[in-house]
This record gives C-alpha cells, structure tokens and sequence, in this order.
C-alpha cells in the first residue's frame, strides 16, 4: 500500500469522531426545526439558588398566558426540576410518532425532568456531559407547537448546565433575578456578567421577596450598578404559601406587579429587535 493510499485510510478513532460529529449535526437540526415555531424564547436566570427563580419564571408564564399568549415554560433545572410542583402540573407528556407533546397547566405548556423521575425525593447525580446531552435531547424531541413565548427556568451557577442552555437555546434575551441580599446581590451580577461574555441581550433585573422581612433596593442597585433596567419588585407575600396554583391567579396584588414586569419586557423586546442603525 503506497503512502497516499495510506493517508487516505481512516483510523477507527477518526471514524468515531466523524460519527460524532454527524450525530451532533443531526441533533442541532432537530432542536433548529423543533424551535423554529417558537417567536420569543425568555431565560429566567440567576447565579445563587433559592432567590425564587422558578416562582418567577412559573408566575411570568402563567401571566403571559392570561393576557392570551400562547406559551410555553421549560424548566431546564436538570439536577433539582420544580417547575411542575409550582405550576401544579400532574399529567406527563404525551408520546407521539418519537417526540414528547407537553401536558398544559393553566394555559402553559410545561416540560420538565421531574415528568421522568420515579421518586422525586431521590437525587439527580450527573456529570457535565449528562446534563448537556439531557438538556439536548429535551429540546430535540419536545413538539412544543406554535407559541408566542418560551420562558425558561435555568439552573443556578455559572458553569455547565446554564452555560449548555445559552449555547443550546440562541435565548432572545434574560431576566436576571436577585433578592435584597447582599450575597444575592453579589451573585446575580456574576450572572450578568455571564450573560454579556455570551453576547445575550439582558431584559432587565427583577428583585424578589422584597418587603419588611429581608429589605429592599438590591435590584435596583444592580441596576444602576450594570447599566441595566430595573423592571420591577416583587413583594414577599403570604399568598404564595398557596401551592394549589400560581399565584398570579391567587393574589390581585401579585398579578398587578407581574403585569408591571411585562409592561416592560415587551418594549424591551421590541426595541432589541429592531436592526441596529
């Protein structure tokens, strides 16, 4: 066999990586397709856990929906899903010719791992690869249909599971929460800061859980601090102990500040839509 001919013959190993690599393709044409039907795709986001991501990324959905959006809510919180616990979602998702057809609640079509738990007490221990490869088949065999609107619930952090959404999900842009605590504070303009190395647009920030107990003023801070808007308050209300339904459909008080926030993301959008010049 001459030299060239040799050349020309693949190693095992470089066939593996051609079949990666064609898999890998395949994939981002899917969840392409998948998301093509989709007109905004919101991520929920922070750097520290327990600041009430979920309930506001849960509350904003159900808001967009009642104002006749059609919408969807991915909880993209692969190590600890609880989307489907705020929203009160109990139907799986149906199963239809390879892909999965979310279940709706409240006007919402909801997507989540804890649809796939058998015990939801047990802990999901997975490596970075896992995440990234749970979160790709999730958008690659979810139908969500038309919608107006995705609200996605990230995962806390600033390393692999947020990183594999933003990089997977091409979001039009994020709501960065925060609640009046120092810490809180320090870790959602990590988050911010994430977020522009990644050249996405910022929405705005929203403080959560602001009121007598913990204080007030941290989102407005980070936002002066980075230049971006405030969009609003949230009150730390009795109502949310309600675990029967959002409570956007509970308290008049809260539906009002979530109308306030939506008052101006929409804008926000808007504007960030329009072609630079």
């Amino acid at each position: 066999m001459t030299e060239e001919r040799k050349e020309r013959v693949q190693s095992p190993q470089d066939r593996a990586r051609l079949e990666a690599l064609k898999r890998s393709w395949q994939q981002k044409r899917e969840i392409t397709d998948r998301l093509s039907h989709i007109k905004t795709k919101i991520g929920v986001y922070s750097g520290k856990g327990g600041v009430g991501k979920t309930t506001v990324a849960v509350n904003l959905a159900v808001a967009l929906a009642q104002k006749g959006y059609r919408v969807g809510l991915m909880d993209a919180d692969i190590d600890c899903p609880n989307v489907t616990k705020v929203i009160a979602a109990t139907e799986p998702p149906a199963h239809e010719e390879g892909k999965f057809i979310p279940p709706e609640a409240f006007g919402v079509k909801v997507m989540s791992m804890a649809f796939f738990q058998q015990n939801e007490e047990e802990a999901i221990i997975w490596r970075g690869p896992m995440v990234h490869n749970a979160i790709s088949q999730f958008l690659e065999i979810t139908d969500w249909g038309e919608l107006d609107f995705l609200v996605v619930d990230l995962p806390p952090g600033t390393s692999d599971a947020p990183l594999t959404v933003m990089q997977t999900l091409s979001l039009d842009g994020f709501i960065v929460v925060t609640t009046p605590q120092a810490l809180a504070k320090l870790d959602a303009k990590r988050s911010v800061n994430m977020i522009r190395k990644m050249n996405v647009n910022i929405l705005g920030i929203v403080e959560n859980m602001s009121g007598d107990m913990f204080g007030s003023g941290a989102g407005e801070e980070l936002a002066k601090e980075t230049d971006t808007p405030f969009l609003g308050r949230l009150e730390l209300r009795r109502e949310y102990r309600d675990v029967t339904r959002p409570t956007v459909l509970v308290s008049k008080k809260v539906s009002q500040e979530y109308d306030q926030i939506i008052g101006k993301v929409l804008p926000r959008l808007e504007a960030l839509a329009q072609p630079a010049g």
